[in-house]
């Protein structure tokens, strides 16, 4: 009975802690700016190693060349590596681009042509 008791209080400690980790995980924020001559249409992202992308960033909004706009991931993960996937506005001569950065690490992003 005791080796179970333990067992127990082992697994429920596991839980409590893991808890307490996923609460302490930060907001990744940083500055996005649109290097383009064309509307950024959707943004996207996803921890690296995540089969689907989640939804686009802007929701309704755009972003025009030139613009800049503070980003806050506020999925509740502990990770860093994010995959991004920028659209642009169709008629566009940017394709879809996609990359791969360490958003704790990144204070500003700008995406270039």
């Amino acid at each position: 009975m005791k080796s179970r008791l333990s067992g127990l209080i082992a697994v429920t400690s596991a839980i409590i802690a893991a808890s307490a980790i996923s609460a302490q995980a930060e907001d990744l924020k940083f500055k996005l700016t649109n290097g383009t001559d064309s509307v950024l249409t959707r943004f996207y992202s996803s921890p690296t190693g995540v089969a689907n992308w989640e939804e686009d960033v802007f929701g309704e909004d755009v972003l025009d060349p030139g613009e800049s706009i503070d980003i806050t991931i506020a999925d509740g993960r502990t990770v860093c590596k994010y995959d991004m996937r920028f659209e642009f506005e169709e008629g566009s001569n940017l394709a879809t681009t996609e990359d791969t950065q360490d958003l704790c690490q990144m204070g500003s992003y700008t995406i270039h042509e």
